[in-house]
């Protein structure tokens, strides 16, 4: 067995990975276990890929008005093949980007699947066959989610495909039904429907992205019927039945009952904690509802032990949210006093076409909770950048407390807003207020103004609408 460790770490996704580069700064002798690569679903199989495919769909998009723009171009076509080859180079340079940082960093990497035996004590089945056991003083599990499915529809990822097996598609569907309006959902949808597949999107609640601010949902919901998507809110899916090389899908909203066929039906309803296989009540760590029950400090049950990211189950599952919970989680290890998450300005990103960026309360949320709610909106419509740009769809939106100006949420749905979105979660993270967005000067003409102008709005002095 190797020397003690400070810290192991199990899971080597953003998480894992970042967790364990603090720890190495902070002088703890530090091990990461993975039983694939090193990256973890973000980097191989979900962020990045898909990313790297939907910023080919976007420039798609735009080169299909090359006209308008006063470009004279032949038809615009789609080599998957590159498309795919593209992905992968991205994926292999940050994935040795990320063992650099291991090697740098002086933290040992073991290729396996770890099981707690006691809380200090884990061991590793090595993909090579061997075994071997970790001894720790703290262990931090960052193990993440898995796609999740719903009662009547299993995934085979042949004609029934999760979000690893839409991304390994080698030629364009002619149709797809989506089960799912998320993050993933939509950023699906926008894809398959920039390459010029037909697309269903089908969600159980009432609006699209439903967990966002209503006006987004809605928003975007009309954007997708324009380009031609169909899309069936407030429908529940039941079932899904093989034809040949087609799938059909059962549906019911309200009472009605509907059917859709496609090529493909993907499955993108939500991710489920990974915890299976980990050992965890041979160590005592508790578990609730499928997730690792945690304090504000991100300990489980057993003090020597912290999780973090999606395997906690908690309403932010974002990489970016996994990497900062693992800094806070491994600070607290070393005896590194730090402020708070404050997860009112964690920023939420989704790719669709247009993009969403959110932040903070919706509307909706912050009129429950009380507050005397003030918005602003300024439409990109009226903006000089995105008419010059050629992307005029979408809005800002900023929810204020009427009183002091607090910014309680910010909502943005067009062109670059998960780039745009990053002044509001700088402002709310200083405690800003609309004033300091409102009064500070803002580059002509870019995208930026439309937030100088929402947050003007919401006092009463917007200009240009």
């Amino acid at each position: 067995m190797p020397d003690p460790f400070d810290l192991v770490i199990i899971g080597g996704g953003p998480a894992g990975y970042v967790g364990a580069i603090r720890a190495a700064q902070l002088g703890l002798r530090t091990a990461v276990v993975e039983r694939d690569k090193l990256g973890g679903i973000c980097t191989h199989w979900g962020c990045i890929p898909t990313k790297a495919m939907l910023h080919t769909a976007e420039w798609l998009e735009r080169l299909k008005d090359a006209q308008g723009l006063g470009l004279d171009i032949g038809p615009v076509r789609v080599n998957m093949a590159r498309l795919h080859e593209h992905k992968a180079a991205v994926v292999e340079r940050l994935h040795k980007g990320i063992q650099y940082l291991m090697r740098k960093h002086k933290i040992d990497v073991f290729a396996g699947t770890a099981r707690f035996r006691t809380p200090t004590r884990i061991g590793v089945a090595a993909n090579d066959g061997s075994d071997t056991e970790l001894e720790a003083k703290h262990a931090l599990i960052a193990t993440g989610s898995a796609p999740r499915s719903i009662p009547g529809v299993t995934i085979d990822n042949r004609r029934i495909l999760d979000s690893t097996g839409a991304l390994s598609l080698t030629e364009i569907p002619r149709s797809v039904i989506i089960l799912g309006s998320g993050a993933v959902g939509v950023e699906f949808a926008s894809l398959f429907s920039a390459l010029g597949t037909q697309v269903t999107l089908v969600e159980l609640l009432p609006t699209v992205l439903p967990l966002e601010d209503q006006e987004i949902g809605k928003g975007l919901e009309r954007i997708f019927t324009r380009k031609g998507m169909k899309v069936y809110t407030g429908t529940a899916a039941s079932a899904a039945t093989p034809r040949g090389e087609r799938v059909a899908i059962a549906m019911k909203r309200g009472d009605e009952p509907l059917e859709a066929e496609a090529d493909y039906v993907l499955v993108a309803v939500g991710r489920a904690p990974l915890v299976d296989g980990l050992g965890l009540e041979d160590a005592g760590i508790a578990v609730e509802r499928g997730a690792v029950k945690v304090d504000a400090e991100f300990r489980t049950s057993m003090p020597q032990v912290y999780s973090v990211g999606d395997v906690n189950g908690g309403a932010f599952r974002l990489a970016h949210v996994a990497s900062d919970e693992a800094i806070h989680a491994v600070e607290t290890i070393a005896g590194h006093a730090h402020p708070p998450l404050n997860y009112q300005a964690v920023p939420r990103p989704t790719f669709s076409i247009p993009q969403v960026a959110t932040m903070g309360l919706s509307e909706e949320q912050a009129r429950k909770d009380g507050f005397d709610v003030k918005v602003g909106r300024f439409p990109f419509s009226a903006s000089s950048k995105a008419a010059i740009e050629g992307e005029r769809d979408g809005f800002v939106k900023v929810v204020s407390d009427a009183r002091t100006g607090e910014i309680l949420g910010i909502h943005m749905l067009g062109p670059s807003v998960t780039e745009l979105l990053a002044e509001g979660v700088a402002v709310k993270y200083l405690e800003g207020t609309v004033v300091e967005i409102g009064g500070a000067v803002h580059s002509h003409p870019t995208l930026s103004e439309a937030v100088k102008e929402a947050a003007l709005d919401a006092l009463g002095r917007v200009i240009h609408i």
